[in-house]
């Protein structure tokens, strides 16, 4: 004949301990890996930051520039136009390439321009990118946008 088991006071602890043992290990690993997975902040004070945003986001759209980024077969691919959809060689150019969840993929490939885009040797994995384009106009006016591009296989 089999005795039945008591729930003594050892059990519900033992139970109560795993649970919540659980759950807060869960939670620990989840927050450090947020924070070490974190790239970063895009400007190290966005009060002052702010206070110019509207001075440059009209010198920026006064430009009337357009930029679009592609990726593919080992190219990375990048255009900028102005308002009359003609090809533009800024003054000075500098594109971050990377994901939006961690800095390790990150890189500044060097683009040649080729007459009418830059093009850089560059095979990117699949998935989600963002190209980080910084120009400057000839006038001295910067040029600032962030570009997103799937990669396919």
């Amino acid at each position: 004949m089999t005795h039945p088991r008591k729930l003594t006071g050892w059990h519900v602890l033992a139970i109560f301990t795993a649970a919540f043992g659980t759950i807060i290990a869960v939670n620990l690993t989840l927050a450090w890996n947020a924070i070490a997975t974190f790239p970063g902040l895009e400007v190290p004070n966005s009060y002052i930051a702010s206070q110019t945003f509207d001075a440059r986001r009209a010198a920026q759209t006064a430009l009337g520039w357009t930029a679009h980024a592609e990726a593919g077969d080992g190219r990375v691919i990048l255009r900028l136009t102005d308002a009359t959809g003609a090809p533009l060689h800024p003054a000075d150019l500098r594109v971050t390439i990377g994901r939006s969840t961690s800095v390790r993929d990150d890189s500044e490939p060097a683009f040649l321009f080729d007459g009418r885009q830059f093009v850089a040797d560059l095979s990117l994995a699949p998935g989600h990118w963002n190209f980080w384009v910084k120009a400057t106009a000839p006038d001295g006016t910067p040029f600032e946008q962030r570009l997103e591009t799937f990669v396919r296989n």
